[in-house]
């Protein structure tokens, strides 16, 4: 009993708790308003740069962490029952360069380039990379010549730390282009073994971001922005169990591949 009248002595002595109820809400009001403001710019800040990649008629799946669960890759058939592959991606150079992940582009057949307003190119060159899962697009922006090509503002990836709000966007199921979702960097530097769901094939990836931001199937190559509506890292690879476990490369390996072009 003794202790019990101590507590509840202690508590009276503090300040009055009326006053306290007056002030959290709104502090908290200011602060989850901020946060939306942020995310809603970053989102139209990026958005327009962010681009659905087609690849037919042969089909190949997305990097998954373990065994069983979906892709982030994409797969669907069109009026002659082709496969489709479809995968997301940014346009970093108004001259018509885009960035994915290597697996997206991962077959020497053609890749029809979307962007967020609907002008469709055709790729004209691919790099990628041999080291890392990184592909660059080459397209040419003459075939939509009234269209612009607004590229992202890449991110300093020594900037990132665990706990830091990100979002991710990118073509989910294939369908629903620019598809938003929120999380925080869950954990840096991580290391994953990825295997293709569809073809079996493995590889292992290196120092990526965790997220818990979901990555669907389809927005794999797509971009992971912070809150200033800058690209910190690519979306790659989603963990087959598990929930709000995703991983991307981070944005200084897309600009090592980028300086070999």
């Amino acid at each position: 009993m003794t202790a019990l009248i101590l507590t509840l002595s202690d508590r009276l002595n503090l300040p009055p708790l009326a006053s306290d109820i007056k002030k959290n809400p709104a502090g908290e009001k200011v602060k989850v308003v901020t946060e939306e403001s942020a995310t809603v710019a970053a989102v139209k800040k990026v958005g327009p740069s962010v681009v659905t990649i087609i690849e037919k008629p042969k089909s190949r799946g997305l990097p998954i962490l373990g065994i069983g669960g979906g892709g982030g890759e994409a797969k669907g058939k069109n009026s002659s029952q082709e496969m489709l592959s479809v995968g997301s991606g940014f346009i970093v150079s108004s001259e018509g360069l885009i960035v994915t992940n290597k697996h997206v582009v991962n077959n020497s057949g053609e890749y029809i380039i979307v962007t967020a307003n609907d002008k469709k190119y055709t790729s004209k060159e691919i790099y990628r990379d041999p080291h890392n899962d990184v592909a660059v697009i080459k397209i040419n922006p003459d075939q939509n010549p009234d269209n612009d090509l607004p590229a992202v503002t890449l991110a300093s990836g020594n900037q990132l730390e665990v706990g830091q709000f990100v979002i991710a966007i990118g073509n989910a199921l294939g369908q629903f282009k620019n598809t938003v979702t929120t999380g925080v960097i869950s954990g840096l530097g991580r290391g994953i073994r990825a295997g293709d769901v569809y073809e079996g094939e493995v590889e292992d990836l290196k120092d990526l971001i965790q997220t818990s931001a979901a990555i669907n199937p389809g927005s794999s190559g797509g971009p992971l922005v912070n809150s200033e509506g800058q690209v910190v890292g690519i979306n790659t690879a989603l963990a087959a169990v598990g929930q709000n476990i995703g991983f991307a490369l981070p944005i200084n390996v897309v600009k090592k591949s980028m300086s070999m072009l």
